[in-house]
């Protein structure tokens, strides 16, 4: 999987990753609701995260981002524009 942060660039995680980052998407979304401090650990959990067990991609790498996070600087608001069903981590 091909994850994206906004501003930044883009990672290439296995399927051991995964299951993390998802886990962590279910923390950002429930942190919507709650403080501005729980929103941000958790914003800068899931992105951590992806920058850990990803491998970046060369930026001359044109494969497509099957997930974009939004940046480090983001809004709930615009955070919330971005969830679909599953939160921002399909699965």
């Amino acid at each position: 999987m091909i994850i994206r942060i906004q501003g930044e660039g883009q990672y290439r995680l296995d399927d051991a990753g995964i299951d993390e980052i998802n886990r962590l998407d279910d923390n950002l979304e429930a942190a919507l609701n709650g403080t501005d401090a729980q929103f941000r650990e958790a914003l800068q959990a899931i992105e951590s995260r992806v920058r850990e067990v990803g491998s970046p991609l060369a930026d001359d790498d044109l494969a497509a981002s099957d997930v974009v996070l939004p940046p480090s600087d983001a809004t709930k608001d615009e955070v919330a524009a971005m969830l679909g069903d599953d939160g921002l981590v399909p699965g």
